[in-house]
């Protein structure tokens, strides 16, 4: 079910630093992700992502974050019950903690995070910690079945979408699709035309797609969907509630 454990920030320590080492091996997963990822570094798409990783960090390039598969960490394949989806992680130091939309304890709120509380709370009547404390990191999201996913997953520090097109959204589409073939009853939420355009991977049929303007403030706003005032928090835990209640009534 959604809702207030799972829609509810809560600080996470966390020391956030910046990618070490392109070393996969290095970044852990849920057991449930470990054969499509393998699958993944073990193709060209994956080898060359993971050798221009190398390159870039040779050249001393800052990257973050500095585990880029956290979201498959932190939230397993059969525990997914929402998917968020991000396009590329902070390039900011010290933002970026693997969890689309998240930033790391102690770090001031980007207006994007800022807006999704401020709906949270417009649509769930809920409390949500004031701002900018005790912080934005959505790692209890991610612990209670909510899939932070960015499309790309690493970023160059102060170059937005540097690492667009170099191989990650291979990676991030087959995630997307095994979630939607292999999970019941989940809600994708797809704010703006570039999460949207993910939408033919999934299974409308099974699932719940939710579509709105990205809540930056430069689109939370405007038509054709403002983010602002969507509904997606409340319409998402409707439908889990409803379909959780059917499942239970199955196995009785």
């Amino acid at each position: 079910m959604v809702g207030a454990d799972q829609f509810n920030s809560l600080p996470e320590t966390q020391v956030s630093s910046q990618l070490e080492q392109a070393d996969p091996a290095l970044w852990p997963v849920s057991p449930s992700w470990q054969a499509l990822v393998g699958r993944f570094f073990s193709s060209d798409s994956g080898r060359k992502l993971q050798l221009f990783l190398q390159k870039r960090l040779a050249e001393g390039v800052v990257i973050f974050p500095p585990q880029p598969l956290r979201a498959l960490e932190l939230t397993s394949l059969e525990s997914v019950r929402v998917v968020i989806l991000g396009q590329d992680p902070y390039h900011g130091r010290g933002q970026a903690e693997g969890l689309a939309f998240s930033v790391a304890s102690g770090v001031a709120l980007p207006p994007s995070l800022r807006n999704i509380f401020k709906e949270l709370q417009r649509d769930l009547g809920e409390s949500v910690p004031s701002f900018p404390q005790p912080g934005g990191s959505l790692v209890r999201w991610a612990r209670h079945g909510v899939l932070l996913l960015n499309t790309c997953l690493t970023v160059e520090e102060g170059l937005p979408a540097s690492h667009s097109g170099k191989g990650w959204e291979a990676l991030t589409d087959a995630i997307i699709k095994e979630v939607s073939d292999q999970s019941e009853h989940v809600v994708f939420m797809l704010w703006g035309n570039h999460a949207q355009s993910k939408r033919v991977l999934i299974d409308a049929s099974r699932h719940l797609v939710l579509c709105a303007n990205h809540p930056s403030p430069l689109s939370a706003l405007r038509p054709p969907v403002p983010f602002m005032g969507c509904g997606h928090f409340s319409q998402a835990r409707a439908w889990r509630i409803e379909h959780e209640s059917k499942n239970n009534g199955k196995n009785s």
